[in-house]
């Protein structure tokens, strides 16, 4: 198993929303021991000279082998957190994204390996079985209720 630590420095990183039947697509974030503590949406860095656009386009690509469509502007989240007693920085771009028709439809999760050579699990979740005291979170912290108060808004 690799041991992952956050970054050393503020990375800016594009997130993509999947959604499948009011789920959330998230891949598993695990402990040093292996345990799921936590799930988070697909994406990663933004690369220098890079838009937001084309890091998240690339990094679904790259982790998912597809080409997804981006629904609408991003939503903007600042992430300090603290993984293993190791603190991260992160500047979020975080999007809608759409599949190719039919793409991983019959799936119910989808695994796939990092540059690293990390195995990655995702699979959808609703939002309500996480953040509860006895189950993972959603990553970054926060964007449930962000999430949860998109629904809220008047249309």
């Amino acid at each position: 198993m690799t041991t992952w630590r956050p970054h050393p420095h503020i990375r800016v990183v594009a997130i993509g929303l999947h959604w499948r039947a009011g789920r959330l697509l998230a891949a598993e974030v695990r402990d040093d021991t292996g345990r799921i503590k936590g799930v988070r949406p697909l994406g990663g860095e933004i690369e220098f000279g890079e838009n937001w656009r084309a890091a998240l386009t690339r990094e679904l690509n790259e982790e998912l082998g597809i080409d997804v469509t981006i629904i609408g502007e991003p939503l903007m989240m600042e992430n300090i957190f603290v993984h293993e007693g190791a603190t991260g920085h992160e500047v979020m771009f975080l999007a809608e994204v759409a599949f190719p028709d039919g793409t991983f439809s019959d799936q119910d999760r989808i695994d796939f390996r990092e540059d690293n050579g990390e195995e990655i699990v995702a699979r959808w979740f609703d939002l309500a079985d996480l953040d509860l005291p006895d189950g993972p979170s959603l990553y970054p912290t926060g964007l449930k209720n962000l999430l949860l108060g998109l629904n809220d808004e008047p249309s």
